[in-house]
């Protein structure tokens, strides 16, 4: 394994975006020692199908995995948030509101058409003329238009100054043909399934064969600049469904499949590290796992209630138990640590209390019944595939229930649970977030009333003015203060349960080498530099 590190120069902090740039090193040249492109399939298990084939609505880790292999972004990230070069070079403001992104002049669709800046500018209009659901569009709110200046510039003016939306964008949105995507009259009901003639894409692979609950298989294009030789070196990527993760590890020890998508359980992780022929990678995580209490329910709009609830979560035991010591506590802030400019350490954990849960339930107005229980129960989604949740949503209930408040739980397959999270069909959402990676715009999509994420359907004008001025702040100490003062509301007022953060591990066949992680589950070892560089040992 190896891992890929640019450095890039950030945002000057003392100048209001002027003329600020991302000037990073050339990309690397092809190692005269890298594997050469070969006639091997490298096949990997998942436990999901994929829902949308259109990067620019699809949500599911499935649609992200596979079709991140087709859909270049203009940037990547590393290990510490910062973001790196892709199909972007540069990147930068020409003043307060209008960036630019320089790209790359090597790069080709499938069919042979040259990528161009005319592509990422029809791109960005699109997402934001069609509105369609997902992270993408959820970048856009600042975003007025964009225009090709050049073959290889996009600037892009803005509706107001937003110092993070330059990176943003760059990092969560996928790059389309306009050559094939402006046929269809609303990229947001465009299917792109393949029906018209097949994918076209510019990326290391290209879908050619989908079988529903079975498998999905790319294959590799010859030119592909981003990799070391220029050629990605397995001919196919073959994607495996599988019912869970148990049936994925026995695929892997029993060589059906070569490496697994989605994160291990932690029970397993130790297990798989002494297994013979499995290597288990770690991957830095950016992401948390949290609960979301829906306020458009009436009981839960009282922050005594969330806060009892809050009180009512044995933290630690589902970290030992559960996580296998292998998460850490954030203070239950949205602050990350691994963010360690902005992260808080005065904000304090929710403490296990289930006495104190009862104190604030009565404070609310309730009364418990002879049984102890009091007169409230709320229902608690989660994805059947995530095993992980599923172990802790079950310590939850129980730890819910000695404070006296009943929670049902409500595991559903991946895609009718994120069906209900769209349309807030839940009292309690548990889940993950895979990326947080710039504090500004996570917590504009996950705390501001039109946030695509707000699942807990927040809307506090102190709250909303304090992202606000972190979005046109460029002294990057303002900005720190402002967003350890955001995050004390989050806290103080329990509009997000943040659980913890942890590392991540992804086990692979040893037969396999070559894998370049990079953070979180969305990226880890299946990002597309990594699997177009893997390769067979031996």
């Amino acid at each position: 394994m190896r891992k890929r590190s640019l450095v890039i120069a950030t945002l000057a902090a003392s100048v209001a975006l002027t003329l600020s740039a991302c000037a990073p090193s050339a990309p690397p040249e092809a190692s005269s020692s890298a594997a050469a492109a070969g006639n091997d399939t490298l096949t990997i298990a998942t436990t999901t199908d994929v829902v949308n084939y259109n990067p620019l609505i699809g949500n599911s880790r499935s649609d992200y995995w596979i079709t991140n292999l087709m859909y270049p972004h203009l940037m990547s990230i590393d290990d510490t948030g910062k973001k790196t070069p892709e199909l972007a070079t540069e990147w930068g403001y020409v003043d307060d509101t209008t960036g630019y992104y320089e790209i790359r002049d090597d790069m080709t669709w499938s069919d042979g058409e040259p990528v161009t800046a005319e592509d990422v500018a029809w791109t960005m209009n699109a997402v934001k003329k069609d509105a369609p659901s997902g992270t993408f569009y959820g970048q856009l709110a600042n975003f007025d238009s964009a225009t090709a200046v050049s073959d290889t510039r996009v600037e892009v003016k803005l509706t107001k100054p937003d110092s993070s939306i330059i990176e943003e964008i760059g990092f969560w949105g996928n790059v389309v043909p306009k050559h094939v995507f402006e046929k269809a009259a609303s990229v947001a009901d465009f299917p792109n399934d393949g029906s018209d003639g097949g994918w076209v894409g510019a990326g290391p692979f290209t879908l050619q064969k989908v079988q529903v609950g079975q498998s999905y298989e790319l294959d590799r294009v010859e030119d592909y600049p981003l990799v070391d030789g220029g050629t990605p070196i397995p001919a196919k990527v073959v994607y495996r469904v599988f019912p869970d993760v148990n049936t994925e590890i026995l695929a892997l020890q029993s060589g059906e499949v070569d490496a697994i998508a989605n994160a291990l359980p932690p029970a397993q992780v130790d297990q798989l590290k002494n297994s013979p022929g499995i290597t288990v990678e770690e991957v830095t995580g950016l992401g948390y796992a949290h609960m979301t209490y829906n306020m458009n329910n009436p009981d839960l709009a009282k922050l005594e209630v969330r806060q009892a609830l809050a009180h009512a979560v044995d933290y630690d035991a589902i970290r030992k138990v559960v996580l296998q010591d292998q998460a850490v506590s954030t203070g239950s802030s949205p602050l990350m640590p691994v963010l360690s400019d902005y992260y808080d350490d005065s904000l304090t954990e929710y403490e296990f209390d289930t006495d104190k849960s009862r104190e604030l339930m009565e404070k609310a107005g309730y009364t418990a019944d002879a049984n102890g229980n009091f007169p409230v129960s709320f229902r608690l989604i989660y994805s059947l595939q995530d095993s992980v949740t599923s172990q802790w949503a079950q310590l939850v209930k129980d730890s819910a229930a000695e404070a006296g408040i009943t929670i049902e739980l409500q595991g559903t397959e991946r895609n009718t649970y994120l069906a209900q999270t769209n349309k807030g069909d839940f009292d309690i959402y548990a889940g993950n977030f895979a990326i947080m990676d710039d504090p500004v715009t996570n917590f504009t999509l996950a705390y501001l009333p039109e946030g695509a994420i707000n699942y807990s359907y927040v809307d506090d004008p102190q709250l909303n003015d304090l992202i606000a001025q972190g979005a046109v702040t460029s002294d990057q100490d303002e900005k720190i203060d402002i967003m350890r003062q955001a995050a004390k509301i989050v806290h103080d007022n329990v509009y997000d349960n943040i659980m913890y953060t942890q590392n991540l591990f992804f086990a692979h066949s040893d037969k396999w080498d070559g894998f370049i992680t990079q953070p979180s589950e969305l990226l880890s070892i299946v990002n597309p530099e990594s699997l177009a560089s893997a390769h067979k040992v031996g």
